[in-house]
């Protein structure tokens, strides 16, 4: 049997195309041994401080449900925040809605106090939040986004990367495909970036 690839995933919980690669890394992970340790990163902590708002989010909402993970991450480590994650998204990935659906109800589809949902509108775990967006960022360098992916390898060598974007989420065959081509690229000495 293979040994285990273990992937350390920083997203943003608001951004569709991160829910995509998240969604492609579950069906990665069903063809490769791969486990994954799901982290919170911030496109509010990423854009802070810029003259433009490339998220369109004047009204700071983006923070929200990042706090929340940072608290799941926090509280009730990765494996929690990875159940989160997928019940957030629930609604839209079944055809319900076109976004992430409510956090209440989401923090008890994941079996998570409901109550966490209150933390979206403080500024509590701001420091969680900041940590763990920093931790990750850190491994790809200045101008990355959301997602960050780090592997280590069986060997225990890693290698960390923005990404990878989809628009479309690979399935089967593709979706080990891309975790292979994703490695092999990322692990060449010096590669930086890769877009269409």
């Amino acid at each position: 049997m293979d040994r285990v690839w273990t992937v350390d995933f920083w997203f943003d919980p608001s951004c569709p195309l991160t829910r995509n690669t998240a969604r492609w890394l579950l069906e990665a992970s069903s063809r490769r041994p791969i486990t994954i340790t799901w982290r919170v990163m911030s496109l509010s902590v990423l854009n802070e401080g810029r003259d433009d708002d490339p998220e369109g989010d004047p009204d700071g909402y983006l923070w929200i449900p990042a706090r929340i993970c940072a608290a799941v991450q926090h509280e009730h480590g990765h494996d929690a925040l990875g159940r989160f994650y997928r019940a957030l998204w629930s609604a839209a990935e079944n055809g319900d809605g076109d976004w992430i659906g409510d956090f209440t109800e989401a923090l008890t589809a994941a079996g998570l106090p409901p109550e966490l949902a209150a933390v979206g509108g403080g500024t509590e775990y701001d420091g969680v939040l900041r940590a763990s967006h920093e931790e990750g960022t850190s491994l790809v360098g200045e101008g990355t986004g959301t997602p960050v992916t780090a592997v280590t390898a069986p060997d225990g060598g890693r290698t960390a990367f923005f990404g990878p974007v989809v628009h479309q989420v690979p399935t089967g065959p593709s979706a080990a495909d891309l975790w292979d081509g994703a490695l092999l690229i990322a692990g060449v000495p010096g590669f930086k970036e890769l877009k269409t």
